[in-house]
């Protein structure tokens, strides 16, 4: 007589049934993947990476492609660009054609497809779809410069009365036509629940989250850890790695910045003798400097922010502004009130100041070798790629499934 199966034994096999048949659907879909431009490789690059890695046979679409910022994986895919891709120094200069981004898109024929997944973060969700294709956004923000941070963009020093009318006119433009883009999107997914609740305020749609993809593979504790404190992004003002520099100053702390943008010459006026501009690093250096310094500085809001992720990956703590992505991300209590270091992997700070951020930090020396580094890295690893691509090859087969099964409806 043959043994019988144990329940556990039944819901394996159930799971892996079940998996055979989502890579059997989504291996079937003629899919086309929207990504707003490929002009530098950054987060949301890595994610329209491994969206066309989850989909080999997709064809993917951007408004601008500069072919030196792909990775390896994605050149020779088959990418359809814009006609602004033909318009002279549009790689330096395309964030000034605002405007014609909702023309430029709505050129896009994807009629031949049953799946679109646009990556949003500039404008790429206002393609056109025929009824039979399921549309998905994955969100990593709705444009900041025209909801969330308007009167900061028009505000700017370098923006003269002109270009303030014009940018206030394409912004109200702008406004109206990615309200009316979010209708044509039929499922949305936030990288983070702060991305969804700001796609709640200002689409009126619900969204599912699922963090984005981090390498924290590549990560690593170092058993040398040297005395000095690390910035990691853009220089641009919204990062406020401002705060930063005046805090180190004051405290003359050493502190290594890595990156380059349009920041830097001000922002290297303010550094006092302690503070080090490195510029864009190779991938070696950057994971070297990462491992070995005391913590990271994090003094932006962020819609989700990767660069915190990537210093936990080398179980670094990260000394962070509480408010944003960074709530999801980082482990940790603020300085006035402060979280066991032993299961934390961090401090936040509450007020978007230097003063504040000081106080973080000597709050944070305080109790630094209590940190754990082993700790501080198993909770980067729930960020990993696999992860991602797991969470949403589930939630777009379910929803493709979904999709199909309204459209029977209707006809009935």
């Amino acid at each position: 007589m043959d043994n019988p199966k144990r329940p556990e034994e039944d819901i394996s096999l159930s799971r892996q049934t079940q998996g055979v048949q989502k890579a059997d659907l989504l291996a079937g879909l003629r899919v086309a993947i929207v990504h707003y431009w490929f002009v530098k490789f950054r987060g949301g690059e890595r994610v329209a990476e491994a969206l066309a890695e989850m989909f080999p046979q997709a064809d993917l679409y951007t408004l601008v492609l500069d072919p030196d910022a792909l990775p390896p994986s994605l050149r020779g895919r088959n990418f359809t660009t814009s006609f602004l891709q033909n318009v002279p120094g549009i790689q330096r200069h395309y964030k000034k054609l605002l405007p014609l981004f909702p023309l430029a898109l709505e050129q896009f024929n994807l009629d031949d497809y049953d799946l679109v997944i646009s990556s949003e973060s500039g404008a790429a969700k206002g393609v056109l779809t025929r009824p039979h294709t399921c549309h998905i956004c994955y969100c990593h923000t709705p444009m900041r410069y025209i909801w969330d941070m308007y009167h900061q963009y028009r505000a700017k020093p370098g923006m003269g009365r002109v270009a303030r009318v014009v940018f206030s006119l394409s912004a109200h433009y702008m406004r109206l036509w990615d309200y009316a883009a979010a209708a044509r999107v039929d499922y949305f997914v936030a990288n983070s629940r702060n991305v969804a609740g700001r796609i709640g305020k200002h689409y009126r749609r619900e969204a599912t989250v699922i963090n984005p993809p981090v390498a924290v593979c590549a990560g690593y504790i170092s058993p040398k850890v040297e005395d000095y404190y690390l910035v990691v992004g853009q220089l641009v003002d919204y990062k406020r790695v401002d705060l930063a520099i005046e805090a180190c100053n004051r405290l003359r702390r050493p502190l290594r910045i890595i990156g380059e943008g349009d920041e830097f010459a001000r922002l290297r006026s303010r550094a006092g003798p302690t503070v080090k501009f490195l510029g864009h690093l190779p991938d070696r250096e950057l994971r070297e400097n990462y491992a070995r310094c005391r913590a990271l500085l994090f003094p932006g809001e962020e819609d989700f922010g990767i660069v915190p992720v990537e210093a936990q990956s080398f179980g670094r703590p990260v000394i962070a502004f509480g408010r944003g992505g960074a709530l999801e991300t980082v482990v940790g209590g603020f300085a006035t009130v402060p979280r066991a270091p032993e299961s934390s992997s961090g401090v936040f700070f509450a007020q978007q100041s230097a003063d504040s951020l000081a106080d973080a930090i000597l709050s944070f020396e305080s109790n630094e070798g209590r940190f754990s580094p082993a700790f501080i890295r198993r909770h980067a690893e729930r960020f990993s790629v696999s992860r991602f691509k797991n969470e949403l090859a589930t939630f777009i087969s379910h929803k493709v499934l979904e999709f199909r099964n309204k459209q029977i409806e209707r006809q009935w």
